[in-house]
């Protein structure tokens, strides 16, 4: 080989510069309180009450001489020997800018001026909460024992907190990778982690893949798996003559793989879903004053916490050798910094877009739900300069009062149907079709034709197919059912 072929095997050291966001256990608490609904964030704040003798509670009507309430306004502790693991306050400031982008700082105030807290206005609700391992918890149970490193946990755990109820993963992973800095490789490696666990199918991007990763665990990938892959659309409209056609079977044999489809899960999260009935408790109160529309965050029940002072004066003393305690309260200190700071931006986050929606929909909180206009997750992500990601964890889970009643903060989102006077929510439609319904005549059922052709008789442009999925949707029967049933009745 000579010097050339030494030369081809020399070894160079090369540096290159770049950016990325590391999924910290900061920026996990700050995600998590951000999606969690009003119940189990106050559990989460009750919970850190209990572990972090850093944290307390503020007493009811102790409006003087508060701590401050966030951890930029305390002295931060004196660094202890190991500065790299000790040092809190600097890391912490730190790695919080670096998610600017995640969570925009809002400038105004959590209780704006004007918002009304007269009894008239805050109307009570009885929240009947059901205790059961959810799907997060029962995920979250089985990672403690895979043999994996600590940040494919984490980026794994990252991925569970995008999980939509049903738990399919409801953002892309190119969308997820941007939004963190996180390498697509590296998501894609701890998607493949998540689709291993627990219950089959769980981390898939939609149903068909959901329905094949199960039918590859029960050993199916024949003609199952085909017709996953290729004729969906006509099995989920019973056209098994033409998936036989194509495919060159006879229909018995269609029937056979579709008899073991029909036993998978299409919802693998379903199992793990609270559909106990429950009161609803607002997280957000809107208030009609004058011509104005005001916003209140409801903080009723909600514990009001500060750093602790004794705990923080302990900390600004000289260590005196290896101090076990004071290292234990220094982390605790870093734990405690960070959570009050989540909680602020959560509280600041659901304002701002709450303020958006508001904005977006005033003519729905003028007139109602025939008023309420097509919106999707970037309108008011580019009006608020968030990203959609962020947008949808605010909106779940999280309800509003308004003067046209309780709202999710996600029923705000809706597409369009084309209308004569500009596009109509797809919302306001199903509410006109429940109405018209409402009022036929027993034994006079609409047809979902002839409610097409009312609905175009106000303006409205709409398929007939359409309509019969938004009547499905409501939970109503065919016109031909209604009349059979109203038939029933009479006779009866």
């Amino acid at each position: 080989m000579g010097d050339k072929g030494i030369m081809a095997l020399e070894a160079k050291l090369l540096q290159k510069m770049g950016q990325s966001l590391l999924m910290t256990p900061q920026l996990q608490q700050a995600i998590k309180l951000l999606q969690l609904g009003r119940q189990e964030y106050l559990d989460a704040i009750h919970q850190e009450l209990l572990e972090n003798p850093l944290l307390e509670e503020i007493p009811f009507g102790d409006e003087g001489g508060e701590a401050p309430q966030t951890p930029s306004e305390i002295p931060p502790p004196p660094p202890s020997e190991d500065t790299e693991t000790r040092s809190v306050d600097p890391e912490a400031r730190s790695d919080w800018e670096d998610f600017s982008d995640f969570f925009t700082d809002y400038s105004g105030a959590a209780q704006p001026k004007g918002a009304l807290s007269a009894e008239e206005y805050r109307p009570l609700y009885e929240l009947i909460a059901v205790q059961s391992e959810t799907l997060v918890d029962h995920l979250g149970e089985q990672l403690r024992f895979l043999d994996i490193t600590e940040s494919e946990r984490n980026l794994v755990l990252y991925l569970i907190g995008n999980l939509s109820r049903d738990g399919l993963l409801v953002h892309p992973i190119e969308e997820l990778a941007a939004e963190t800095g996180t390498p697509v490789g590296e998501l894609v490696s701890a998607r493949e982690i998540l689709k291993n666990l627990d219950p089959p199918g769980v981390g898939t991007i939609d149903i068909g893949e959901c329905l094949l990763v199960q039918l590859e665990r029960l050993g199916h990938i024949g003609l199952e798996s085909t017709i996953i892959k290729k004729h969906l659309d006509k099995l989920e409209r019973h056209q098994l003559d033409r998936i036989a056609k194509e495919e060159g079977i006879t229909i018995a044999e269609v029937q056979r793989a579709v008899g073991i489809i029909q036993q998978l899960e299409p919802h693998p999260g379903r199992q793990f879903a609270d559909d106990s009935q429950r009161y609803i408790v607002p997280d957000v109160y809107v208030h009609r004053v004058e011509n104005d529309y005001v916003i209140e965050l409801n903080e009723d029940g909600i514990p009001r916490i500060r750093l602790n002072d004794f705990c923080v004066q302990l900390l600004q003393e000289p260590p005196i050798g290896r101090d076990g305690n004071k290292q234990y309260l220094q982390e605790r200190y870093k734990s405690a910094s960070w959570l009050l700071k989540s909680i602020q931006q959560r509280q600041r986050t659901i304002f701002k877009v709450t303020e958006s929606i508001v904005k977006f929909q005033r003519h729905f909180l003028d007139a109602g739900i025939h008023h309420l206009r097509p919106m999707v997750l970037k309108d008011v992500a580019d009006d608020i300069g968030m990203h959609e990601s962020t947008v949808s964890r605010v909106t779940s889970n999280k309800y509003v009062h308004t003067p046209q009643g309780v709202f999710e903060l996600k029923f705000f989102f809706t597409s369009g149907i084309k209308g004569d006077e500009g596009d109509v929510s797809s919302s306001a439609v199903r509410e006109r079709i429940r109405a018209l319904i409402g009022q036929e005549a027993s034994g006079h059922a609409l047809s979902d034709q002839q409610l097409v052709e009312v609905l175009e008789k106000e303006g409205i442009t709409i398929a007939r197919r359409t309509v019969a999925k938004y009547r499905e949707s409501l939970g109503i029967e065919s016109s031909a059912r209604r009349n059979k049933i109203a038939s029933f009745s009479k006779k009866k």
